[in-house]
């Protein structure tokens, strides 16, 4: 670009020297002369087509009262501006985080703090106008009655025939109006004090006891929403953990729910890659989730705080790790079942209240129960023999007893019967071992008997035969007599030579008993 050339200045005109360099005096004025490059620049160019588009589209500009900041019309050259701009953007920022505060103190309490008093709203930046007040922010609110005002320690206020007491009706009632804001925030009271309502005593007990009822009850219908097992036993513990054995590779996905009962719901899964050689995951697996709702085992722990390898831990005053003893329970009564060649679960893992065992059925499809399958009498003949001769094995072998044994505990599947649901077994030594094994026989025996099998024995020769006791009663009632009788011998024997020592030989035979 060609320099610009500028003309001498002029002379200097008559007058004392002090007025040509005060800098507060008229400016002289002095020509420019400007190059082609100059005139052809850029900055000439835009001024001359905004002078276009203003002429060709005209605009009404109007002149606002006060000062009015925008992008742009700001005046930076000025320093006073930029620091009010600054300034405002400031106490904006403050303003915001004291409201910050304000809502996480408050919360929803009916009793709130105000930092008014603190704000630092700016003349013009004012977000809200004179009719727009937010009168929750503010310390006095105009629609708000009065609280009725204290009587002095004295007991009365007044002199003379004027004198009121602290037990006078109407200073009660509105007394007891002014204590409704104490209820929990959920209770609605309404606007008592405005409407000068007078409670009496025992109006005002009787709502007292109610707010306080009702804070009870929705605390622990929190608590059961949050930390128990609602329908489908899924809330949000047992979903991480069925999300951890998906993401660990465990299990590849989980289809649905297959089974529901009283104390568990089963899942099934389709298997995934071990993490350990030794351990083989089925294809299809059964996930068992034990409900976590305390109602259900209110009456279970009879099956698991008499025996003796969970006694030392049983706690009845902790009902969630009985469930989770529940659900060992079962993990240890089916290892001992699959290591005697026993058909029931294989299991593959447990984790807290989930067990995930191997899958009896095919294609997502459950292995349908016995009292749902319509066997011909060969196939049931041929059933009962196999639950006779678990029953022993079981009984023998395992030292369990079922406890639960019924056709809706037992499955058929590739001609066979396979035993589920032995989380309440237990060993005959238990206080009520005995008992629960003539229930079992009883259930079998009569289901048997039903479905058209001859050879099917009754309960009591069903009980003899599987325990090897030769128990002779006429009827029922001295048959359990009996038994009661020989749990009370094997109990006094336990508590005598120790909760541990067991009344089995070293071959697993069952006990002897000798009247």
């Amino acid at each position: 670009m060609d320099p610009v050339e500028v003309a001498a200045a002029p002379e200097a005109g008559p007058g004392p020297a002090w007025q040509s360099k005060c800098p507060w005096g008229a400016p002289n004025t002095t020509s420019i002369s400007c190059s082609l490059a100059d005139v052809m620049s850029e900055q000439l160019a835009k001024e001359l087509q905004l002078e276009e588009e203003n002429a060709a589209f005209p605009e009404v500009v109007a002149v606002a009262e006060g000062p009015f900041i925008t992008g742009e019309n700001i005046d930076t050259s000025s320093d006073l501006m930029l620091a009010q701009m600054l300034q405002m953007e400031f106490d904006r920022e403050y303003d915001a985080q004291l409201r910050r505060e304000e809502k996480k103190i408050n919360g929803d309490s009916k009793v709130s703090i105000s930092f008014e008093n603190y704000r630092k709203v700016h003349p013009y930046d004012s977000d809200s106008s004179e009719d727009e007040v937010d009168w929750q922010d503010t310390r006095h609110d105009p629609y708000r009655a009065d609280k009725p005002t204290t009587t002095p320690r004295r007991g009365f206020t007044g002199k003379g025939k004027d004198i009121t007491t602290k037990h006078d009706e109407v200073v009660c009632g509105r007394k007891n109006t002014a204590r409704m804001e104490n209820f929990a925030p959920e209770f609605q009271v309404g606007d008592g004090i405005g409407m000068d309502l007078k409670l009496s005593n025992q109006v005002f007990n009787a709502l007292k006891q109610h707010a306080y009822s009702e804070e009870r009850r929705s605390a622990r219908l929190h608590e059961k929403k949050e930390h128990s097992t609602a329908e489908k036993a899924v809330d949000p513990k047992t979903r991480l953990l069925l999300y951890k054995m998906v993401s660990a590779g465990m299990l590849e996905t989980i289809t649905g729910c297959i089974s529901t009962g009283k104390e568990s719901v089963v899942f099934h899964a389709y298997g995934g890659i071990s993490e350990t050689e030794d351990k083989v995951i089925p294809p299809e697996c059964a996930i068992k989730v034990f409900k976590t709702t305390l109602n259900e085992f209110k009456n279970r722990d009879k099956y698991i705080k008499d025996d003796y390898r969970f006694k030392d831990r049983f706690s009845k005053l902790n009902p969630r790790k009985v469930i989770r003893m529940w659900a060992e329970k079962e993990m240890h009564n089916l290892t001992r079942m699959q290591n005697a060649g026993i058909p029931c679960p294989q299991v593959v893992i447990l984790k807290k209240h989930v067990l995930v065992m191997s899958f009896i059925g095919q294609d997502q499809v459950p292995a349908p129960k016995l009292k749902d399958v319509t066997l011909s009498s060969e196939d049931m003949k041929t059933a009962y023999y196999q639950v006779f001769n678990m029953m022993q094995q079981l009984y023998k072998e395992c030292n369990l007893v079922h406890a639960d044994l019924s056709e809706y505990n037992m499955l058929w599947h590739d001609g066979k019967v396979w035993l589920i649901d032995v989380s309440q077994s237990v060993e005959p030594t238990h206080p009520h071992g005995l008992e629960f094994l003539f229930r079992d026989c009883r259930n079998v025996s009569q289901f048997f008997q039903k479905g058209g099998v001859a050879e099917a024995l009754n309960e009591r020769e069903l009980f003899n035969a599987v325990s090897g006791l030769n128990i002779t009663a006429d009827n029922e009632v001295d048959f359990q007599e009996e038994i009661e009788a020989l749990e009370k011998m094997n109990e006094d024997h336990v508590q005598n030579h120790g909760k541990k020592l067991s009344m089995f030989s070293s071959d697993g035979d069952p006990p002897i008993y000798d009247e």
